[in-house]
């Protein structure tokens, strides 16, 4: 069953949900740090891949939101 835009509650329609260990990268399938908002849809890119595509994308991504600082922070 699709569920459209209109049937979810609206705290998901917001995309500055943190990304999770189940979210993963499109081009590998490792942990996604960075979600790129296209027209289209979304693009999920692990840190690594996220910086080799953002020149690419910058120009047509509606949203850049990049959590890969999360990678240097302590615990």
């Amino acid at each position: 069953m699709t569920q459209t835009v209109q049937d979810l509650p609206v705290d998901e329609l917001s995309n500055n949900h943190q990304l999770t260990a189940a979210d993963r990268c499109d081009s590998c399938g490792a942990q996604a740090y960075i979600r790129a908002t296209m027209a289209s849809g979304e693009l999920l890119f692990c840190a690594h891949h996220g910086a080799e595509f953002k020149d690419k994308l910058a120009a047509t991504a509606l949203e850049w939101h990049d959590e890969s600082s999360r990678l240097r922070e302590s615990k």
